[in-house]
């Protein structure tokens, strides 16, 4: 039997991390609430961040409260996370991706290593096929330029076979300088690349997702299909009202201590 559908949506206004990851909570919810009547979507969010330093949850309280003073002061959110790996950034520039998949739809049920390397092969494709770019192999998860530049992490959560978090790829240049700030995924010999950066090109971020949500559904074997958001129902109402709180939400810093 064929699976269903993933519907996928991408959020024009950079987004806030707490009301982004209560989204992801909400919607969680509602997919468990009703997968016990095989009535649940499968969804893949696409989105910018404001400026956010992230840790993993793994770090400690004591570890993390120095890192959390100083990154505040330079106009970055900071903000202790569920997701595995350490501290990162995300902000503009950055395309976010959190699928919210249901594992069990597979049979057999996929794994979550198989679903982890499912989204790093999404990425590589992505990489080599639109922007023909050449990738080096890592022992660490993420996708790397070379041994010692990173384009893109992976940090997910898997919680009753339903997955959240997910994975974020650096288009432009401008995540850079908020990378430098900190020793990102624990890696201290790494700097964060771009696609921008590898192309020597300017790239529009909004131009990515038509490829990348193909290749992602080419990689799960799933048709996407665009959310309906003029269909009303719990899934499009809180997704409208997110993109409603931070389209007004006020002007953010462009660069560290701006």
């Amino acid at each position: 039997m064929a699976l269903p559908p993933v519907f996928f949506h991408f959020f024009r206004p950079p987004l806030p991390y707490l009301p982004a990851w209560g989204l992801q909570d909400a919607l969680h919810r509602l997919q468990l609430l009703l997968r016990k009547h095989a009535e649940h979507n499968d969804l893949l969010l696409l989105l910018q961040h404001r400026p956010v330093y992230t840790a993993g949850r793994r770090q400690t309280d004591t570890e993390l409260d120095p890192e959390r003073t100083r990154l505040t002061a330079l106009g970055a959110d900071f903000v202790p996370s569920s997701r595995g790996g350490q501290l990162t950034y995300h902000g503009p520039g950055q395309i976010v991706g959190y699928p919210l998949l249901d594992l069990s739809r597979y049979s057999p049920i996929m794994g979550t290593r198989d679903y982890v390397c499912r989204l790093q092969k999404t990425l590589e494709l992505h990489l080599k096929e639109a922007h023909g770019l050449t990738l080096a192999p890592s022992e660490h998860t993420g996708v790397f330029l070379d041994p010692r530049t990173k384009i893109a992490s992976i940090g997910v959560q898997v919680r009753h076979r339903l997955t959240s978090h997910g994975f974020a790829l650096n288009v432009t240049r401008e995540p850079r300088a908020w990378f430098d700030q900190i020793v990102a995924c624990g890696l201290d010999d790494v700097k964060a690349g771009s696609i921008e950066s590898a192309t020597g090109k300017t790239v529009a971020l909004q131009d990515e997702i038509p490829g990348l949500v193909q290749r992602f559904g080419r990689l799960y074997e799933r048709e996407m299909v665009p959310l309906d958001l003029s269909q009303a129902n719990s899934t499009t109402e809180a997704i409208l009202a997110l993109e409603r709180e931070a389209s007004e939400m006020g002007s953010y810093a462009k660069a560290p201590g701006v």
